[in-house]
This record gives structure tokens, C-alpha cells and sequence, in this order.
């Protein structure tokens, strides 16, 4: 084998780079052609120990200031050290981690934002191309805002939800609607903690100020502030973003997809689109069923045009129309390197800049679509909602128009797999009880007859520090081997789709005997995809209807329930990981966590911030034992709600049936 070949299939570490046999074919395939992926440069870039560890501040032109963790003073005999200004390492490791917070909050709540504004338009009836699909999720919304459904039509329902929701993002004082949707038991603890949000902007803004040099100096202080805001992204921005979605596309139900880079057609037009605003994505997947456009590819000899997804844009259209998905982040520039891809369209978050360098090597064009994420060079082609069918139109022309500039070379690995995605916590609740009995009852008396062991929540990015999809598959598969059900988004139920895990008759070959039972009886697979990294609000909620349902403890953190992020990178995914912390889940990062410098912030919130909140943080490197680590947890709640022991199925015969009846 050449030593091209080798460096693609391995990392200095003896890892492989992926286990994804299609990303790991490209791989190789772009070091032939000269092509730098991530994959190489995080092979020649180092990361900086101390900053990996939240010990270093910049938050000011005095520094950087870099704080050695406690521990390697202790080893070098070194007294305590503080930055110029006096910051100790607490203090700067908990700026630096609730602005992190901020940062993943504002990502998640301004595209919420940009929802509300675009549904309010369309309620208005001043857009075309946007309606309102599900009337039923509309009026169960309009009722969370307390309107009176009866009094007013469907638009002037529409309307008046449009403008409350969009209120939530200004709102100064108060607590936001959407977080009352959590148990009784735990809006108290909120309460009680000082942490129920006021309003979305309003915490993300005060953040940024406790943390500006010289205000807020105390990291428990600042570890509440970051809660509050966290609570303000996944029970407000996030949350507020799925519900619109769903009203104004439709809520997801069961669909059939593809998965990997095997969904490319050489044949066709390709066309990918990335990022997280599904407002642009469902334009684009219209706009290419054009017969114009159509015509137009056929002209060139194509012989049709196939979309397909990276990324949470990937998880948005395959939930709602079945639209392949290519791969997750570590594959954007896989997927240009198979020399067959028209055209990438772009909108915000997660998306490489190194993608127009990779496209310089081959012909694809890289088209930026929003005024708040422009990449230098990219054909920049602003998607105007306000005439959203036309603008796609002309986005999807242009891809069109670059296929005859293909180069030649193509290389499209022979790998997909199918899967089942779509899951919406309404979707759970109609397939365990039925059209006229809906109810989570069969879930919560399976978790407490013991054949489901529990739930568990996997979810984030990947991360080329550690190997490509490895965390998530590793981990998952050692969940539900032990009768654990795993509820997915983001990029690990992309992995997941790749792997064949969404598949119901995976529950067979892969799930324990009594996860395997339920899910052959009711007809799912033991991993739920449930959407895009922002609808984790889609975990919450199905974690409420456990506790509502009645059985399983008054709190969401006494269901015997976990949350795990393998492979996170991004700051949502630390805003993520805090907002199911603060709402009672026990919460585990993989490879590293962001506080580590600091041994008092890390203990704060590795175990005291149970105490407080009910719930809290842990770091496991392998998923091995990070699978251990959330089976114990498990095991401890329930044990805690006395349904640790195995009960015997009795079958009852008549005289048995007349003693109770007579009792």
C-alpha cells in the first residue's frame, strides 16, 4: 500500500481517521489529487493544551493570560497563579465556558429568530411559497400562549402566535412560555435556583457582560448565569424554532432515507445543500422538481438532479421529504472531492471555510446563500425569503449550470445505507398508543418492567480530534446491546444512519432481549432519529411525557435517563449539553471538556450542580466507558424509583382476576 494510502486510513495516534469506509475512501482519494482535508491539517496543527483547558483569557489587550490547570502546579511545584488582573483560574475557566454557552445559544436562538420572522410574514400573507401545514401543532401552540383558539380564524391564530413568539426574544422580565412546558416539579427547582430564563436575548446579552473584564468575578455566579441562559436556548429559542418548523413544513412523521456519500449520482446534477436553516432547503428541494430547470439539465445530458444533505440541513429535509442525506460535517469536503458534486449550497453554521479551497480543486461551486455567512472567493447568491421560490430557482440554475464544467475523475463510493428518521416526540407518542389512545404509557411501563432499561439522548458533531463517527457507533451500539433506548440528532444520528442503525430489524442483530421485544412489537428501531441538533428540544419534550405520563418520579431527573455528545465540537454543543443539565440529565462530554484547567469549576459542575439542579456533567475519553458510565446512572435512578428488580410475568386466569375484583 502507498504511503498516500496510509495517511489517509491512519492518524499519528494509530487511530483511524474514520470508520466510515466511504469517508476513508475519499480520503486517500484527496491526498492523490493533492487536496488538503481537515483530516490533514489537524494531523500538522497542535491544539493549544491550555486553551483546550478554558485556563486561558483574552478578554482583554493585557493578555493573553495563560493559567497552568492546578494540577501541573501542584506537579511543578509552582505557587497558584492569576492573570494580570488578578482573574483566578476559576474565574477565567468559567468565563470562558458560559461564553461558550452564549456563543451556542445565540447560533440556536437567531435561527429561531429567523423562523419567527419568516412565519409571522407568512401568517401574514406577505411571502409566497410559506403556509402554515399543521393547523393542530398551531393551535397547541396558541394555547401555551394563552390564546383563545375559538375566538379567532386559523390566520389570525397564526398572526397572533407569530408576534408572542417573536416577544420571547425581547421579553425583559418574566420567564419565557416555552420553559413552562417542563414538569411543575422542575420549573420549582428553576425557580427556587434563580435560573428560570426572562427573555432569549436578554440572557445571552447579560452573559457576555458578566464575562467582559472586570464585572462578575465569582464562577458559581457565573455558572447560574450560564444556566439561565442555557434554559433560554433549549425550553426557548430552540424550542420555539422546532414548533414554527414543524407548523410551517409540517411535523415529521416515520420516513425512509439513504445515508453516505453513495447517494451521489455521477450521472445527475448534484446539488448539496449544508447548513441549518431549513427555510432556504425546503426552497431548493421545490425548485429542483422544476420542469424548467429539469429541461435544462437534460439539455446538458444530465439525466435528472439530485439534492442531498450535509449537516442538520441533511436531518431537516430527510425528515420531511425523504431527501438523501450525503454525510455529517467531517464529510463537506469529502463530498466536493468526488468530482460529481454541481454545486454546494450554504447557509449558516458548521460549514468549513476550507470548502472553497477544496472546490478550487475540482469545479464545484460553493454558493453562499445568507448575508451572515459569506465566505471570501464563494459565489454569494442571497436567498430573499420574501420571494423564496424564485430565489431558489436561481440557486438551483446555477448548479445546473456548472455540470458541464465537470472535470473528470469522479469517484463516488460504493456505500449507503437505509434507514428510518422522523421521529418527533408526537410521532412516539401516536406509534406506542395509537391514533385514539396516544400515550407514553407503553414506554414508561416497559422502562419499569424492566425490558427498556432506560433512555439515553446522543447527539452533537464530530470532531477530527478523535475518529470520525467511532464515539458515536461505539457508544450506541453498546446502549441498546444493554436494552437501553438511544434518542438521536445532529450528526450522530447521521452516523447512526450510516451505520444501519436506524433500521427497525437492527433491533434484532444489535439490541438487548427485552429492547429488542418492544421494538419488534410496536414496529421502531432502538435508535430514534429525532431531527437537527436544534430539535434536542424534541428530547426534551419526550422526556416531559415520561413524567407526565406518570410513574417514572415527579422530575424529569428521576427518569432513569442520560445524554452523551462523543464527539462535540462546536459551542452549541456546550449550550446543549448545559440546557439537558439543567433540566435534571445526567450529561457526558467525550475526549475533553472545556474546564478542565480548573479543578474546583469542573467538581462544581461534575457533582455539586446535582445537588442544585438535578443534574450534571462528566467526561468520559472512551465511548467504551462512557456507555458504562451512563448504564450506571441508569441503573442508580432506577433503583431510586424501585424498579431495579426483575418482576415475573404472571398470567392471570379468571378466579385470579375475581380475588382482585373482590379485594
Amino acid at each position: 500500500m502507498q504511503e498516500k494510502e496510509r495517511k489517509g486510513m491512519k492518524r499519528k495516534d494509530d487511530h483511524p481517521k474514520t470508520v466510515c469506509e466511504a469517508s476513508d475512501e475519499l480520503i486517500r482519494k484527496a491526498a492523490a489529487d493533492g487536496v488538503s482535508t481537515v483530516f490533514e491539517r489537524a494531523e500538522a496543527m497542535k491544539p493549544c493544551s491550555i486553551g483546550a483547558e478554558g485556563s486561558c483569557c483574552k478578554n482583554c489587550s493585557m493578555g493573553p493570560c495563560r493559567l497552568p490547570s492546578s494540577g501541573k502546579l501542584k506537579e511543578n511545584g509552582e505557587k497558584r497563579r492569576v492573570g494580570i488582573c488578578g482573574a483566578t483560574i476559576e474565574t477565567v475557566a468559567a468565563r470562558n465556558f458560559v461564553r461558550m454557552i452564549a456563543g451556542g445559544a445565540s447560533a440556536h436562538s437567531d435561527h429561531g429568530r429567523g423562523i419567527a420572522e419568516v412565519f409571522l410574514a407568512a401568517a401574514k400573507g406577505e411571502i409566497p411559497g410559506y403556509e402554515i401545514k399543521d393547523t393542530q401543532k398551531l393551535f397547541e401552540l396558541a394555547m401555551d400562549f394563552g390564546i383563545d383558539i375559538d375566538e379567532f380564524d386559523t390566520r389570525e391564530i397564526g398572526i397572533k402566535v407569530g408576534e408572542l413568539s417573536l416577544s420571547e426574544w425581547g421579553r425583559q422580565e418574566g420567564e419565557l412560555v416555552m420553559a413552562r412546558r417542563a414538569p411543575l416539579r422542575r420549573q420549582e427547582v428553576w425557580r427556587k435556583q434563580n435560573v428560570f430564563p426572562r427573555g432569549i436575548d436578554r440572557e445571552i446579552v447579560e452573559t457576555m457582560h458578566r464575562t467582559h473584564m472586570g464585572v462578575d468575578q465569582d464562577y458559581k455566579n457565573l455558572i447560574t448565569q450560564g444556566t439561565r441562559t442555557a434554559i433560554a436556548d433549549g425550553w426557548g429559542g430552540s424550542m420555539l424554532a422546532t414548533e414554527l418548523q414543524d407548523i410551517l413544513f409540517g411535523t415529521p412523521v416515520p420516513v425512509r432515507g439513504s445515508f453516505n456519500l453513495g447517494v451521489l449520482k455521477e450521472e445527475e446534477v448534484n446539488i448539496i445543500i449544508h447548513g441549518h436553516e431549513p427555510l432556504l432547503s425546503e426552497m431548493v428541494v421545490v425548485a429542483a422538481q422544476d420542469p424548467e430547470l429539469v429541461a435544462l439539465a437534460s439539455s446538458y445530458g444530465a439525466k435528472g438532479i439530485t439534492i442531498a444533505g450535509i449537516c442538520c440541513t441533511a436531518n431537516e429535509v430527510l425528515m420531511r421529504h425523504g431527501i438523501p442525506i450525503a454525510g455529517n460535517f467531517l464529510q463537506q469536503e469529502l463530498a466536493i472531492a468526488t468530482g460529481v458534486v454541481d454545486a454546494m449550497i450554504v447557509d449558516v453554521q458548521c460549514i468549513m471555510q476550507s470548502i472553497f479551497d477544496v472546490a478550487q480543486c475540482y469545479h464545484t461551486n460553493i454558493i453562499t446563500t445568507s448575508p451572515k455567512g459569506k465566505i471570501a472567493g464563494a459565489k454569494s447568491m442571497r436567498f430573499d425569503e420574501h420571494n423564496a421560490l424564485e430565489s431558489a430557482k436561481g440557486i438551483v440554475r446555477a448548479a445546473v449550470d456548472n455540470y458541464p464544467n465537470r472535470l473528470g475523475g469522479a469517484k463516488i463510493p460504493n456505500k449507503r445505507c437505509e434507514g428510518i428518521a422522523g421521529f418527533s416526540h408526537e410521532t412516539i407518542d401516536y406509534m406506542l398508543g395509537g391514533m385514539f389512545r396516544a400515550s407514553y404509557r407503553p414506554l414508561n411501563d416497559n422502562i419499569i418492567n424492566g425490558r427498556i432499561r432506560g433512555i439515553a439522548g446522543v447527539v452533537g458533531c464530530n470532531n477530527v480530534r478523535t475518529s470520525h463517527d467511532w464515539g458515536h457507533i461505539t457508544l450506541i451500539k453498546e446502549l441498546i446491546k444493554n436494552d437501553v433506548l438511544v434518542l438521536t440528532t445532529g450528526c450522530a444520528a447521521i452516523a447512526c444512519g450510516k451505520e444501519g442503525l436506524l433500521l427497525p430489524e437492527t433491533a434484532a442483530s444489535h439490541a438487548g432481549s427485552g429492547l429488542a421485544e418492544v421494538c419488534e412489537a410496536v414496529g421502531i428501531p432502538p435508535v430514534l432519529h429525532m431531527g437537527s441538533c436544534v430539535d434536542n428540544s424534541r428530547i426534551l419534550m419526550a422526556a416531559s411525557a415520561v413524567v407526565k405520563e406518570g410513574g417514572l418520579g415527579d422530575d424529569i431527573c428521576d427518569v432513569p435517563l442520560a445524554g452523551a455528545a462523543p464527539e462535540w465540537m462546536s459551542e452549541k454543543a456546550v449550550s446543549i449539553g448545559h440546557y439537558f443539565v439543567a433540566s435534571g440529565i445526567y450529561t457526558i462530554f467525550g475526549r475533553s471538556f472545556p474546564t478542565a484547567g480548573s479543578d474546583v469549576v469542573t467538581a462544581h459542575l461534575f457533582r455539586e450542580l446535582e445537588e442544585e439542579l438535578g443534574g450534571m456533567w462528566d467526561v468520559a475519553r472512551d465511548p467504551g466507558e462512557m456507555a458504562e458510565k451512563m448504564i450506571a446512572h441508569i441503573d442508580r435512578k432506577r433503583k431510586a424509583l424501585g424498579i431495579d428488580r426483575a418482576r415475573e410475568r404472571v398470567l392471570y386466569d379468571m378466579s385470579m382476576r375475581r380475588e382482585l375484583e373482590a379485594g
